[in-house]
């Protein structure tokens, strides 16, 4: 899983720049009021509580999240969003899953299509490509001054965390799809802050790209990142350590 880990971590510091940050809060704020549709309260809402986890991680402020919340539950005025999977490839084999959340079905399908279609790509049948993915947690945690390695590996592992990699500059633990949230907890209430904590898609099976597709491939996922209403993109390219990006 190393090159989706190293893409991983891409993604994050791109996240961090403030031209995203905005987009990020919105794509968030969808997830958390389709997640509040089960009940406002996330000491009864699994999946809310995950969502919340997931804004504060990235800094999202509270009320922001609350008012989300709200117009998710039926509290306030606001829009309702239908989940949508979309599977394909993209350049050089990539397989791609892209997670939407819209209001317009036929307008999401459309945009989708055509990004691929215009960036070497093509949208596939339900199933075509999910079969080489896991769903999991994933809590990426940056290394700071004061964090000893064996310290956060055991916490992670003791709460029962499948699997911990110590990278550059970050942790990464990957949970049980089901084991997620109280892995979380136990690592939040041991003190630990979070760059990432979200359910994600992990492939099994990685398709090692060549130099030349390598910008084919990221120029995919971020045309993709940009639609308003796509909310994540699951890739299995592994990108060789000399590319720079």
């Amino acid at each position: 899983m190393s090159g989706h880990s190293k893409w991983h971590n891409i993604q994050l510091k791109k996240g961090k720049t403030d031209a995203k940050r905005g987009q990020i809060f919105t794509k968030i704020g969808k997830e958390l009021a389709v997640a509040a549709k089960d009940g406002s309260n996330p000491d009864l809402n699994a999946k809310l509580r995950d969502v919340i986890a997931k804004a504060k991680a990235s800094n999202m402020a509270l009320d922001t999240i609350m008012r989300a919340v709200k117009k998710g539950a039926g509290e306030l005025q606001g829009v309702n969003f239908e989940e949508i999977v979309y599977e394909g490839y993209g350049p050089a084999g990539v397989a791609v899953i892209i997670k939407v959340l819209t209001e317009n079905k036929n307008r999401s399908a459309s945009s989708v299509r055509y990004i691929l279609d215009r960036n070497g790509g093509n949208l596939g049948a339900n199933g075509c490509v999910s079969f080489m993915f896991q769903k999991k947690g994933q809590i990426i945690i940056e290394k700071k001054d004061g964090i000893d390695e064996d310290d956060v590996m055991m916490a992670a592992l003791d709460a029962g965390a499948e699997d911990f990699n110590s990278q550059e500059e970050v942790f990464e633990i990957t949970t049980a799809m089901e084991d997620f949230s109280s892995v979380r907890v136990a690592l939040e209430e041991a003190g630990y802050e979070f760059l990432s904590a979200e359910l994600t898609m992990i492939p099994d099976i990685l398709v090692t790209l060549k130099l030349e597709d390598c910008e084919k491939v990221q120029n995919l996922i971020d045309k993709l990142e940009a639609d308003d209403d796509v909310q994540s993109v699951y890739h299995n390219a592994e990108f060789p350590e000399e590319w720079e990006g």
